[in-house]
This record gives structure tokens, sequence and C-alpha cells, in this order.
């Protein structure tokens, strides 16, 4: 039997727990339980733009329905794959669902790529697994860090990266919305690291930033109400909210100093839309796709490279964020279904990672 969460594709608060029978396993497949997985503001952010990136199609679901992609650890129950063990451990791209079927390919020691068709048309950083055994990145006692940070990280590490090779389009300062979401932490992390000299501001709401402030990552944290106090001068933002009405107030208020406007992720679901205005002043937002610019790192530094570029920071924001969120693990698809919901709403306390066991 899998039991999978599906959302309403145009009303996201509309969800079901469904339950199916087991269909055989294919030739060449191999059947995944799946173990645990996080939920954040990432989920979110699939869920909000699934069509126009494809997240939708990784995992199908009936007609009007969608299963929200999630990352976690799998282990093997099932296997037509001469290459894949039964007990064999994984960590890689799941729904939130409790088993998955995948079609190994360009399979090696450290992992394998999932070859089912349906999956070809998207960005192949989505379809590759690690085999855990043999996996540099893997830490038995950091699991639960890697599912909530591991994939927002990468982006916040793409960004700064990013903004770095375009000399930070000479500004003298990066504002970052929805300061603690954990991609604005990563970058804020990465930025810190690497590029000292952009002065790092977080904004975030009230509530939340007596929390930024003690993460030690920004070297200012305002509420959203106080952005016309920011200094105007030559900057960049990194919007995460994805609320028209705060894009706006950063452009109105930096006009031609804001040098670069760039959009990554929907944590105001509620407030999305319009920011694409072509009457905003000063640049144009431009929408930041992590996976392009992943492979424009790899690319560029090779697989070996830019996994060593990647680790080297990972660590430094392990160390940075360690005892910043606390973990609370939770049991059960219902379970997963809820924190998506809050998480949706808006309700999710930054100060917890939520990992859920199905």
């Amino acid at each position: 039997m899998t039991n999978q969460v599906h959302v309403k594709k145009d009303e996201l608060t509309t969800t079901q727990i469904v339950h199916a029978s087991d269909a055989p396993l294919a030739d060449s497949a191999v059947r995944l339980a799946i173990e645990s997985f996080s939920v954040t503001a990432n989920n979110v952010t699939y869920a909000v733009i699934g069509d126009m990136f494809g997240y939708w199609n990784f995992f199908p679901a009936p007609d009007g329905m969608g299963i929200v992609p999630m990352w976690g650890h799998a282990r093997v129950v099932e296997s037509n794959c001469p290459d894949i063990a039964v007990g064999e451990r994984v960590y890689g791209y799941l729904p939130m669902a409790d088993t998955l079927d995948v079609i190994p390919g360009n399979i090696s020691k450290s992992g394998f790529i999932d070859t089912a068709a349906h999956r070809q048309p998207m960005s192949p950083i989505y379809n590759q697994y690690a085999r855990l055994a043999a996996d540099p990145e893997h830490d038995p006692a950091r699991e639960a860090e890697r599912m909530i940070y591991g994939p927002l990280f990468k982006t916040g590490f793409l960004i700064e990266y990013f903004m770095r090779g375009e000399g930070w389009f000479g500004a003298e300062q990066v504002v970052l919305t929805s300061a603690s979401s954990k991609t604005a932490m990563g970058l804020a992390a990465v930025a810190k690291q690497n590029s000292p000299q952009v002065k790092r501001i977080g904004l975030t709401s009230a509530g939340n930033v007596a929390f930024v402030e003690g993460t030690g990552l920004y070297d200012a944290v305002l509420a959203y109400d106080d952005i016309g106090s920011l200094e105007v001068v030559t900057t960049v933002s990194v919007d995460f909210a994805g609320s028209a009405q705060i894009l706006a107030r950063l452009h109105h208020h930096f006009s031609d100093q804001l040098k670069y406007s760039c959009m990554v992720g929907v944590t105001h679901v509620g407030e999305r839309g319009g920011m694409g205005d072509p009457g905003l002043p000063g640049t144009k937002p431009t929408l930041f796709f992590a996976p392009d610019h992943a492979q424009a790192l790899f690319k560029e530094l090779g697989p070996q490279g830019a996994g060593a570029a990647i680790g080297a920071s990972w660590g430094y924001f392990l160390g940075a964020v360690d005892g910043a969120i606390a973990i609370d693990r939770r049991k059960g698809l219902e379970a997963a279904r809820e924190a998506y919901l809050a998480t949706l709403a808006g309700k999710a306390d930054p100060a917890v990672g939520i990992v859920i066991e199905p």
C-alpha cells in the first residue's frame, strides 16, 4: 500500500491523503520506503511555482492535483536492479508520501539518477540520489540538518557564488527579505565567509527580529516596517519573501541605487503576484533558478572543485547555525500534511526544524 499527500494545484490549501495499492515493480526499478523528510518554506516554493518550473511533474498525481516534492532519506525495500541491494539507504528528492519507485541509471559507488521517462524533461539536479554508504556528504549524526538546511543552503551558496562572480554589481550592501528563512541564512553565512566586505542586512517580521539577530549572520536586522530607515547606498536585494508589496517598497526606497534585484523564494504566499511590475524604479527583478546556476558552477569548477567549495562552506554554515533551531520529529503523513499547511500559511516557527517520519 502506498500513501500520498495530494495538493490541489490551483488551491494549495486543499489537501488530502490518498491510499493506493502498490503496482508490481517494473524491470530494473527499485522501490524506496521513505524514512524521513523535512518540511520547510522551500517546499512551499515548489508548490507555488510548480507549474512554472515543472515541480509538479516529478511525482505524478491525478489531473488537477499534485504531490509536493521533499528532500529526505529512504531505504530500498525491493529491487529489480542488480546493482542496488535491498536494505541500502539513499538521500534525494522524494514525494510527500511513504514510498517511491525509481529506475536507477548512471550508477556509481556514490549515487545514481532516476531515469524514469517522465522525469527527464526537468533539471537533472533533482533526479540524483546519493548512496549513503559511500556519500561524502553523509553524516549519520547530521541527517536532520541535511534535510532541513541542505537544499536551501546550496541555493544560498549558489546565490553568493553568482553575486561574487558579478562583483556584487558594485553594491556596498545586500538586503535579504525573509531573513529567518533557511535559504537566507545560508546566503548570509556564505557571504559572511566569502564576501565580508558586503554588508548583510536582514529583513523579517517584527516577531522574528530577535531570532534572526541571535544567529549572528547579519550585520543588521530590521522589521519590514523599518525599510524606510535603510541607508540609501548601492545595494543588491535578494527577495525570499515573494511579497509584491515588500519588493515594491525596496525598489521605491533604493530606486537607482538598487543595482540588482534577485527573486528566489515565496514565503509570503498570500502576497505574491505583481513581481514583474514594469513600473518599479531601479533594476528589473530577475528570478534566480538554482539548477541552472548549479550546472554553471559544476561546469566552471568541475565536480570535484564544486564539491570541495560547497563542502567548505557547508561546514562553516553548520558551525554558524549550531543550536539555532530545535529538531521536531513528527510521525505520519497527517503530520506532514499539517506541517505543509502551517508553513504555507506562514505559521511555522523559524526556530523549529520539522522532520517527518512517514
